[in-house]
């Protein structure tokens, strides 16, 4: 039996000083809506069977990094309207959840994203003000964190290095480029993160390459970790020691929103790098722990609990034994 003690488990009951990761960004409320036939046309109506209204953003990884048992901190701002008190009170029932830096303002209308998807596509609308996102300035002490999270759209806060000057490692991600330039700037700031994540379109837009293995390979020359998620088709990485490339599928199953199977991958993946697995053992994590959360509404409703993660694995064939092993060990 493998003894895992890298991270705090909710389970213990001495009090922790230090968070296992801090997620810092943009929170939403989620409006979401599944089971459509198909995208609406202009001037078009269709009608959903399934709906939910759900935090969502930075705040669904730190809710599946709570639901996985990581002592998680969230900085972000959201307002003090309906939308703001339905969010804070739905990620105050998380259990290992610290919203000791979640800002209340009144002077912000919390954002609000409408999705709409079923099995095979989704879209959104977003609404959202200068005001709610990321803190920019840090009030007060930095916590200890062993981890920190945020996208790299955006110049990175000062607060951030001096995060990782004291040994916090930095996960960098990006988002959807609206307007579609996709400006290579973004990864001049690979720099200033230890590990970046990102989606197969993010990773050819950004990279102007036509496959994700050729982005992939692109990206490993700007930062020591990436990985780049590839949808149903799994995820891509590079070993640090051999310069291979690993592709480890995703397993196969009936989707219903595949809103925030990303935002549930990045949380996994982080649990698996707090435990030093290999490679491969991270990645089928993540890709474990994303698509048991396709199965239900998206969002940070979707995030699985580490037995919901447990049971899945017996459904999934093919996982070595060591592996099965190793994420047991930090299920149970």
């Amino acid at each position: 039996m493998l003894i895992v003690e890298h991270f705090m488990w909710r389970h213990q009951t001495e009090a922790v000083s230090v968070l296992d990761v801090l997620f810092a960004g943009e929170v939403f409320c989620d409006l979401v809506f599944a089971g459509i036939p198909h995208l609406p046309t202009q001037g078009g109506e269709v009608f959903a069977d399934r709906f939910a209204v759900v935090p969502g953003g930075t705040a669904t990884r730190s809710v599946a990094a709570a639901r996985l048992g990581l002592r998680t901190g969230l900085c972000a701002v959201i307002g003090t309207d309906f939308l703001g008190d339905h969010i804070a009170a739905e990620l105050a029932r998380e259990e290992n959840l610290d919203l000791a830096w979640l800002r209340r303002d009144p002077a912000v209308q919390t954002p609000v994203t409408v999705a709409a998807s079923n099995e095979h596509d989704r879209t959104f609308i977003t609404y959202e003000e200068e005001g709610a996102l990321r803190p920019e300035v840090w009030d007060g002490e930095l916590p200890d964190a062993r981890f920190v999270q945020l996208t790299l759209g955006r110049p990175l806060p000062g607060w951030i290095a001096r995060l990782r000057a004291r040994g916090t490692r930095v996960v960098g991600g990006v988002g959807w480029d609206p307007t579609g330039r996709w400006s290579p700037e973004v990864l001049t700031r690979l720099d200033e993160v230890d590990v970046f994540v990102c989606n197969a379109v993010e990773a050819t837009s950004y990279t102007r390459t036509a496959t994700v293995e050729e982005a992939v390979k692109v990206l490993d020359g700007l930062v020591a970790d990436v990985v780049v998620t590839d949808g149903p088709r799994g995820a891509v990485a590079v070993t640090g020691d051999t310069g291979e490339l690993v592709r480890i599928p995703a397993p196969q199953v009936p989707a219903v929103d595949p809103t925030g199977a990303g935002d549930v991958f990045t949380a996994a993946l982080i649990t698996g790098l707090g435990h030093d697995w290999p490679l491969p053992t991270r990645l089928r994590f993540a890709a474990l722990c994303a698509a048991l959360s396709v199965r239900s509404l998206g969002g940070a409703g979707s995030a699985p609990g580490r037995a919901a993660v447990d049971a899945f694995l017996t459904e999934i064939p093919g996982i070595p034994g060591d592996d099965v092993e190793r994420m047991r060990a930090v299920l149970r």
